[in-house]
């Protein structure tokens, strides 16, 4: 059985959205398991479709990043198939993975991505190092401490800890160490 899936990030991709589905049910598609969800969130139809895969049928994406998120996204899918029996089919790739070459290829996408990833990762890590080297980076000041002056006036306001936390969208543990940071400075 050929089944699809398609999604889009946002609901304003309507046109997007349908030229997939379109796409899939002109290759004959029988099912199509489609939503407009971001990739990084949550996505019950992907589920859906996954688990709905049996031995022999094919998933059909008209891209690959609208089925996966990252190539270890793509290896945990593409081993879940496997596993099932099934196969994937990318068409912008040309990937279809119910025959050994194409089984092949798909392998090497994941291979070059995870190698690309890595690349990035360690000119990420140079580039920090030197801006550091020159007192040019010091990282992400943490979401919570930028809230500590709040924490200490709505104390103050006499509003309880697990109430501050729940205001401020920070955790409970944030508050106590806002507070005991604001005591420790008070002192001589």
């Amino acid at each position: 059985m050929l089944v699809g899936y398609a999604r889009t990030s946002t609901l304003d991709q309507v046109a997007g959205y349908e030229d997939q589905i379109e796409h899939l049910k002109r290759l004959g598609v029988e099912k199509v398991f489609a939503e407009q969800a971001s990739a990084m969130g949550e996505r019950p139809q992907l589920a859906a479709c996954l688990d709905f895969l049996r031995d022999g049928d094919t998933l059909i994406v008209t891209r690959l990043d609208r089925l996966c998120r990252s190539t270890a996204h793509f290896c945990e899918v593409f081993d879940r198939l496997e596993r099932k029996g099934a196969a994937i089919r990318v068409l912008d790739l040309g990937i279809d993975t119910s025959s050994p070459t194409g089984r092949m290829v798909a392998e090497i996408v994941v291979a070059v991505a995870a190698f690309e990833r890595r690349l990035l990762l360690e000119r990420q890590r140079v580039g920090i190092a030197a801006a550091k080297a020159q007192g040019k980076y010091r990282g992400r000041a943490p979401t919570a401490r930028r809230r500590f002056a709040e924490v200490i006036e709505l104390r103050r306001a006499g509003v309880l800890p697990a109430e501050i936390a729940i205001r401020l969208g920070i955790s409970r543990s944030s508050v106590f160490r806002a507070l005991r940071e604001a005591k420790a400075s008070a002192m001589p």
